[in-house]
């Protein structure tokens, strides 16, 4: 056989590669639901799971990669109808194409689960999931709703959370069905109930864990749209930790459990009370340290005070004053003594020219009786005239002969 020059040679591995390559460029095929029965279903020693899917006129090579097979609810068996989504690709070594499954359920479940992502998407597209209209809870909650059934292992949960932590809530229980048919509007008409009371702080809605269909009330529209409504914070604890429902994505915060939903809620009082502790020391700490600063400030400020104290330009001034009355004093007794002297000088001057003294020296002071006029010339008497005569030691008196 000859070849032409203008002829192309493929190897077996470039055609495997360019099938491989134009499955990855179809987007149908990268994003696949598919349904089937499971045949010729194994495990590998490493945990991979390779299987058949098949329908009356085909079948489809499938692997189920270990960390797929650790988040399956239900490993599939042989003959079971199913619901799987993955992608399909090339296996070079054989040439074969298969569908990597990163999920599969039985097939009713697989049709759940299908109106769950159809109702997510459009409640995702109308923003009841933006974090943006999430609400903060209260941090001291005082009165909780609670929506849940009342002979479930979800409120004892709760109840027992809430007794332990934070014992001071009022506990408000709006009952309802959890389950079948009838749940989704009793559960709406609980959740408007309780926004219809006054002071109601926040409510949990909760349920134990179950099946997709079990769970399937809070993945109810209706439902949703209740909780988006609440003009009170909503916390969603809803099955076990791996369970996902719209109600989570629809509330102000999910918790993986209802225990968690209560322990999320109501703060631990416990904790509160080593806070309130810690914050007493911190307080008293404060105090201590606002004292010690204060009295510092007080010493420096009566230290400044004392240097500029008006009590010392007081006590300056009242030396000086002391000291000038003293000098007043001494000024005084030196100007009395003065005085003293002068007065005693003038009283000898004065005894001197007393006529006293000259009394004593045998002189005498004669005086008419009738004027008191003194005597000082004989011509002013007459005969006959009465007349004073005062000595040394008295007077008399006497008639001028």
């Amino acid at each position: 056989m000859r070849y032409s020059v203008a002829m192309q040679v493929h190897t077996v591995s470039q055609v495997t590669r360019y099938i491989k390559e134009l499955l990855g460029l179809d987007p149908t095929l990268q994003d696949l639901w598919v349904e089937g029965e499971v045949s010729n279903c194994t495990q590998s020693s490493a945990g991979h799971m390779y299987l058949t899917l098949k329908d009356e006129d085909a079948q489809l090579s499938c692997v189920i990669w270990r960390s797929t097979v650790a988040t399956l609810e239900q490993l599939p068996a042989n003959g079971e109808a199913v619901m799987a989504h993955g992608r399909v690709s090339v296996y070079e070594v054989q040439g074969r194409y298969q569908l990597y499954i990163d999920w599969l359920q039985p097939l009713g479940a697989g049709a759940l689960f299908m109106q769950f992502e159809a109702l997510k998407e459009k409640l995702r597209l109308e923003g009841l999931f933006e974090e943006q209209r999430k609400r903060a809870l209260p941090p001291f909650p005082q009165r909780l709703g609670v929506v849940s059934s009342p002979v479930g292992a979800a409120l004892r949960d709760i109840l027992t959370i809430l007794r332990r932590r934070y014992p001071l809530a009022e506990v408000i229980l709006a009952p309802t069905l959890v389950q079948g048919e009838e749940a989704p509007p009793q559960v709406v008409a609980a959740i408007e109930a309780l926004n219809a009371l006054p002071d109601v702080d926040v409510i949990i809605v909760a349920r134990g864990g179950g099946s997709l269909e079990e769970l399937w009330a809070f993945n109810d529209e209706r439902v949703a749209r209740a909780i988006a409504a609440s003009r009170v914070p909503v916390i969603s604890g809803v099955g076990h930790e791996t369970d996902y429902t719209i109600a989570d994505f629809v509330a102000d915060l999910r918790a993986p459990t209802p225990s968690a939903a209560a322990e999320l809620v109501a703060p631990d009082q416990q904790a509160l009370r080593a806070t309130i502790r810690q914050h007493r020391q911190d307080l008293n700490q404060l105090i201590s340290q606002r004292l010690a600063h204060g009295r510092r400030e007080t010493e420096q400020v009566r230290r400044l005070l004392s240097r500029s104290s008006p009590r010392l330009l007081v006590d300056r001034w009242r030396q000086s004053v002391d000291e000038r009355r003293q000098r007043m004093i001494t000024r005084q007794g030196h100007a009395m003594a003065l005085l003293r002297e002068q007065l005693s000088t003038l009283q000898l001057s004065l005894r001197a020219l007393s006529p006293h003294s000259t009394l004593q020296r045998g002189y005498a002071v004669v005086s008419r009786r009738d004027t008191g006029a003194v005597v000082t010339r004989a011509d002013r008497v007459a005969t006959g005239d009465g007349i004073n005569v005062r000595v040394s030691d008295g007077d008399f008196t006497a008639t001028v002969d």
